[in-house]
């Protein structure tokens, strides 16, 4: 049976934002989590207007990037949703794609540790949004529990830390400061370095700038 991915968008050319270089990146439909303030929240939806692409086809899709990728250092960013739902594809996406094309993924990493231990080969670089690290702010916040996510930061922590960029969040009315600070040094013991803080914009203030 052929692999494809459900597609609800790509936006292309982005730079410094989805991984190195110029990258496209790629909407995946789906996602395990139910975040409050989720971005776009539309990809947890399955009548949500997308397309299903081959390898082969999102190859071609993306062509016309390759001249910046190649210049850049860049390449395919998958998103979502949730990327590593769709590991096989990813696997497939990278046997077909130019050498020097760099694949990045940006996930929750809260799925089976199968997932990614399937791409562990084949990713250039990931982009990890952990939430929280104590599990009742993260199940607060996403309806989730952590048990799978931190069966794969273990994973890649042992594999792949100097490909992994961890963002962790402020979150308002979810997490503070000082529990933002608890989770940066439970990543640095973990052997993460290359950890980013920032915070989320509510929601209501968006419609107030």
């Amino acid at each position: 049976m052929a692999i494809e991915l459900p597609v609800f968008g790509i936006s292309r050319l982005r730079m410094t934002t989805d991984g190195a270089g110029v990258t496209s990146l790629i909407g995946c439909l789906g996602c395990p989590l139910d975040c409050k303030w989720c971005l776009n929240p539309h990809a947890r939806c399955t009548w949500t207007r997308h397309r299903m692409v081959s390898p082969e086809k999102l190859v071609e899709m993306l062509e016309p990037d390759s001249i910046y990728f190649s210049a850049t250092g860049g390449g395919a960013t998958f998103g979502g949703g949730e990327s590593m739902l769709h590991a096989a594809f990813i696997r497939a996406f990278r046997e077909v794609c130019p050498a020097d094309w760099r694949i990045a993924v940006e996930t929750s990493l809260n799925v089976e540790p199968e997932n990614v231990r399937a791409c562990l080969d084949c990713v250039d670089e990931w982009i990890v949004d952990i939430k929280d690290m104590n599990p009742d702010i993260y199940a607060s916040y996403t309806g989730a529990g952590t048990e799978k996510r931190d069966v794969n930061l273990r994973m890649i922590a042992e594999k792949c830390p100097q490909k992994t960029h961890i963002r962790v969040p402020r979150i308002p009315n979810f997490n503070l400061d000082s529990d933002v600070s608890r989770s940066e040094r439970v990543l640095l013991k973990m052997g993460f370095e290359r950890i980013e803080r920032f915070e989320y914009i509510d929601p209501a203030a968006r419609h107030l700038t």
